[in-house]
């Protein structure tokens, strides 16, 4: 795919959004025709494909979806022009989302470079880091992971010990990284490494962009109890990337860090939530079909489920719109709202589904192998599936302890825990 030049998309993005009403309905309307004008053909077989615990369904296919978007000006929109982006209002974002949600439109596969890395880099970066990599991110050409997690290390990203240091211009990194989203498929990554001898916690680190393809670096996929392997595991011996590859200053590691992760719980978890809620409604429509909804308790948890949805959107909206004192805190109590409820909806679906839940499709059918020592192999049901990837929605992205640690110390002001 040739590369979109970003000054011309600029001006040509630029020119739009000053041509389009700054309405509502208008920009709504623009973004649901111009999904139900192209998700079709090859691309209509795509919708609903590579949610969570399915990352692996028609990757390809996929990447070729996020490539359409791009050349449509649909990528990155609320970037500034400058850098490739729609310049969108925050509105306008929020309603791309919901629409994109409502439309069941493939899940994308630059959710990292385009919410995570890239705003990342237009607030920290360096006017050639934004040159070198920006362009790659809105034409989707290169894909990023993420290098956070370590074994000793998983939700206290301060316990990293993944090491860098400079050696005739270049950072030679070594360590290992776990719960590497989609390593396997990426290009780069970026990774927090302690750069700092001797130092601890928040201290001496460093945030790093380092290429995937070099003999210094091993992705091993981790398999998941769905069976798919979105997950890695990451292994740097003395890998190496260009002393100027640093976002930030030495040591400016955590700031970095956490600023990525205030971009990780913004907008897009607004349409996150209008797939919660194609998921409600599926299930609320089982329970109707096989009788579990005249069952007095499943009816009360699918209503308070209902209700749960409607809670975790008033928040976001509210969190949004700058009406939270604390952005951490915000971002922190987001987490635990909608891990928390998507967990129980998993757990809910079991039970509305009943006994069929605990069996797997007929094992004797055509390519329909079920052999449960062998989980890749294994077929799975979207509520079975549902069940099984929830059960770590609570614990990736920051643990539920790790995120009351954080309302209580750096909201409420309690003392810090005892370590």
């Amino acid at each position: 795919m040739t590369s979109i030049n970003l000054a011309d998309r600029a001006v040509d993005l630029g020119e739009w959004a000053k041509a389009t009403p700054n309405s509502a309905e208008v920009f709504a309307k623009a973004v649901r025709t111009w999904l139900e004008d192209t998700l079709t053909g090859t691309f209509d077989g795509l919708k609903g494909r590579g949610g969570p615990g399915s990352e692996h369904e028609f990757f390809a296919e996929r990447l070729e979806w996020d490539r359409h978007l791009a050349a449509g000006g649909w990528t990155c929109i609320g970037w500034p022009p400058e850098h490739g982006g729609r310049g969108a209002t925050l509105e306008q974002r929020i309603i791309f989302h919901r629409e994109y949600a409502r439309a069941n439109a493939p899940a994308r596969v630059n959710h990292l470079g385009e919410e995570l890395l890239g705003p990342t880099l237009i607030a920290y970066g360096t006017e050639e880091q934004k040159k070198r990599f920006l362009p790659g991110i809105v034409d989707v050409t290169e894909l990023w992971s993420q290098g956070y997690s370590e074994p000793g290390a998983g939700s206290d990203l301060a316990g990293v010990s993944t090491n860098a240091r400079v050696e005739d211009g270049k950072w030679i990194i070594n360590g290992q990284k776990i719960w590497t989203s989609l390593a396997h498929v990426a290009q780069w990554v970026f990774v927090i490494a302690r750069t700092e001898k001797g130092s601890t916690r928040h201290a001496g680190l460093s945030f790093l962009l380092v290429p995937l393809d070099q003999p210094g670096v091993t992705v091993r996929p981790i398999q998941q109890l769905t069976g798919t392997s979105e997950f890695n595991e990451v292994f740097f011996d003395d890998a190496v990337t260009d002393a100027d590859l640093i976002v930030g200053e030495p040591g400016d590691g955590w700031k970095v860090a956490m600023g990525l992760l205030q971009f990780e719980r913004g907008v897009s978890t607004l349409g996150q939530q209008v797939g919660f809620a194609r998921e409600l409604e599926n299930l609320t429509e089982v329970a109707r079909t096989n009788g579990a909804v005249d069952d007095p308790e499943l009816s009360s948890r699918l209503a308070r489920a209902d209700i749960g949805l409607k809670v975790m959107r008033a928040h976001a909206q509210r969190t949004l719109d700058g009406d939270v004192t604390s952005q951490a805190g915000a971002a922190s109590v987001s987490k635990l709202l909608w891990a928390n409820w998507h967990r129980d909806l998993g757990e809910l679906a079991m039970d509305v589904v009943g006994a069929p839940a605990l069996i797997g499709p007929d094992a004797t059918a055509e390519g329909q192998p079920n052999d449960i020592a062998d989980p890749e192999h294994v077929e799975l049901d979207e509520w079975q599936r549902l069940y099984l990837f929830t059960r770590a929605d609570t614990i990736y992205g920051g643990s539920n302890e790790v995120q009351r640690n954080i309302i209580a110390e750096r909201v409420l002001g309690l003392p810090r825990e005892a370590r």
